[in-house]
């Protein structure tokens, strides 16, 4: 979500703003089955890429040693997510889920590595068989919202985001995603409106401040976006984020390239 944010709102060369990459997260945040893993990305900090290639190791022997351990596939699935091999990840979670297919973690796990490989409406698809209308999983809800905005469909997605806060009212990762929900259809200031209310809501995390941070400084707004990015981030990190902002929005930022930079390195709210 962040590269088409940026690409449909240009910053002046002058403007210099940070904001920690941040994907919607999508949008997509937290699907997690009661009872199982995390299975579809969560609010948090991301790993580390040292930590990301040790689990990946870890779940890897695991796996190979069972490979029709379900509980095994999902977080080496998850695993390689994190340490972003998408396509082996979108591999493993298939070949476990046409295994296992009543298992609901697993199937919310290959919907999202598909969505994180750029696979959306197959990962729509996917992911409407990881709950039921009788039994929704709101953190799913949100994830279909989001997949839905990368697909266009803005107005279908904000159905579910909908849905998602009959379930849990003021949820701030769901209101994060339906407020860059409404950034990409360019109607800003209900995406501030939006993002505020995220980041007045108990739980919000520093990617929801991040969010916001960005719809203000698409707005124009760049002094003010610096210092909702730079709130309560140490020194060393908020000026690592001025000077990588200021090439992506001054340099590279403004090019298809830079856009590209960004989807590399962001995450969604998922």
């Amino acid at each position: 979500m962040f590269p088409q944010l940026l690409q449909r709102y240009r910053a002046p060369r002058r403007a210099t703003f940070t904001i920690l990459p941040v994907l919607l997260t999508l949008g997509l945040c937290g699907c997690q089955t009661a009872g199982a893993p995390d299975v579809t990305g969560a609010l948090g900090d991301k790993a580390e890429p040292a930590d990301a290639r040790r689990d990946v190791e870890l779940y890897r022997e695991r796996f190979r040693a069972n490979p029709k351990d379900a509980d095994a596939a999902l977080q080496y699935g998850q695993a390689l997510r994190a340490s972003g091999q998408r396509s082996q990840a979108v591999a493993v979670l298939e070949q476990a889920t046409i295994a296992h297919s009543g298992n609901k973690a697993l199937v919310a796990g290959y919907g999202r590595a598909l969505a994180d490989n750029g696979n959306f409406q197959k990962a729509f698809d996917v992911l409407t068989r990881a709950h039921t209308p009788d039994d929704p999983d709101w953190r799913i809800l949100s994830v279909q919202g989001t997949v839905l905005d990368q697909l266009g469909r803005h107005d279908e997605a904000r159905q579910y985001y909908a849905s998602a806060l009959k379930i849990v009212p003021d949820e701030p990762s769901v209101l994060s995603n339906l407020g860059l929900s409404y950034a990409l259809s360019k109607d800003l200031p209900k995406a501030e409106e939006t993002l505020r209310r995220a980041y007045g809501s108990a739980g919000a995390d520093a990617r929801v401040r991040q969010n916001l941070a960005l719809v203000v400084g698409l707005q124009g707004r760049f002094a003010e976006a610096e210092s909702i990015a730079r709130a309560d981030r140490p020194a060393e990190e908020a000026a690592a984020n001025v000077a990588y902002l200021k090439q992506l929005l001054q340099g590279k930022g403004n090019s298809r390239s830079g856009a590209d930079s960004v989807a590399a390195s962001a995450k969604r709210l998922d």
